[in-house]
């Protein structure tokens, strides 16, 4: 497992993101068409965004992943103003009520987006820094949570909760991985269940959200109409699927299908084979990434592959959990499947990031002692 890792990883995410690039192919079409007179805008924009990933993808792997703990402070201090600039007239773009977005000329980014890479280096530097931190209450767990805090909050007055819910899940991935003692986890719990209720009343439109996922059928006119229609379209869909392009509930009935609610159009037109494939290489992503961290060289390096491939398997879980209706709609998209630049770009950046992280591991393996026939330890070359 450990020697195929890497292939595994790169052939799961060339997978997906060959099937996103077919599905919104056959899905923006009707989603511009009345904001543009190519159809196929969003399909050739997924192009060059993902041409540039594998870029980014090939120029991470090269680059030795111990070079972005040297760099923390820049990428946590550029991190916090890029997320500022949400805040800023001119700069930053609203859109459906959400701040996340800064316009850059004709290209749009989201710094939430790249607060993910930066948290999980913030943390697998300070964990690789502070090794046995995990039962000290300030070195070990208020001190690291106080450097995210910044961030994260800037991230929920975006009204980001959805990616604010990711950070949360790969933050206590790695906390627990780290050691910290489970009576401070606990407590972190408690008050992330605490600040989500506040949070209801700061943005009360999620709360009916909520309403709508505990009773969709009640409220499919309502803001349970797009979860509604999710699950139409994957029991439309049977086992095989009605064929690439010959989807309905695309025809402008499902709001965002080429993006947050890319998986059911995956499942209408491929079926439960394709729905199926999507989530098996999702978890042989994860697999894959967690084999990769479990031999990085060194602690910093397994931590970072932990918390990395952590906001990929929980985003992937949260949409895929949203569109099935089992969890509240939150509004992300699909890794490496749904549109989106940044959330594209910075993909398949950790992804690079993880290949790094193996190289480095394979080559620290080879240069381990083994044990001679002798008994004595020799190099092995």
């Amino acid at each position: 497992m450990q020697r195929r890792c890497a292939i595994l990883l790169l052939v799961s995410v060339s997978v997906l993101a060959i099937i996103g690039l077919i599905m919104l192919t056959s899905t923006s079409i009707f989603g511009v068409q009345a904001s543009s007179s190519d159809g196929y805008r969003e399909p050739k924009r997924q192009l060059v965004w993902l041409v540039l990933g594998v870029l980014a993808c090939f120029a991470a792997s090269r680059i030795d992943y111990r070079f972005w703990r040297k760099q923390v402070w820049w990428l946590y201090g550029g991190t916090v103003v890029l997320l500022a600039c949400c805040f800023l007239p001119g700069i930053g773009q609203e859109i459906n009520g959400e701040s996340r977005w800064i316009s850059l000329g004709p290209v749009q980014i989201q710094p939430s987006e790249i607060a993910k890479i930066m948290i999980a280096v913030l943390l697998a530097a300070w964990y690789s820094r502070h090794p046995d931190s995990g039962r000290h209450a300030w070195r070990g767990f208020l001190a690291p949570l106080l450097l995210v805090a910044l961030p994260f909050c800037l991230i929920l007055f975006e009204v980001d909760i959805g990616t604010a819910a990711v950070l949360c899940g790969m933050i206590a991935i790695v906390l627990f991985v780290a050691g910290v003692d489970w009576r401070y986890l606990s407590g972190l719990a408690a008050t992330g269940v605490i600040g989500f209720l506040g949070m209801l009343n700061f943005a009360p439109e999620r709360m009916d959200r909520i309403m709508a996922f505990l009773d969709p059928e009640k409220h499919r006119l309502g803001d349970g109409f797009q979860q509604w229609i999710s699950l139409m379209a994957l029991g439309s869909g049977g086992f095989t699927g009605r064929g690439v392009g010959e989807g309905r509930l695309k025809m402008l009935y499902l709001p965002f299908a080429h993006t947050d609610f890319i998986f059911p159009m995956i499942g209408e037109e491929g079926g439960l084979v394709a729905t199926l494939l999507v989530v098996l290489c999702f978890i042989a992503l994860v697999a894959a990434g967690f084999s990769i961290a479990y031999h990085a060289a060194d602690r910093f390096g397994s931590l970072l592959g932990i918390a990395l491939v952590s906001f990929i398997g929980v985003q992937a879980f949260m949409n895929i959990g949203v569109t099935t209706s089992i969890l509240p709609n939150t509004g992300l998209t699909l890794p490496f499947v749904s549109y989106g630049g940044s959330s594209l770009l910075v993909g398949f950046f950790a992804i690079g990031i993880l290949i790094n992280i193996f190289r480095q591991g394979r080559e620290s393996a080879q240069q381990t002692t083994v044990w001679s026939s002798k008994g004595r330890i020799t190099p092995r070359l």
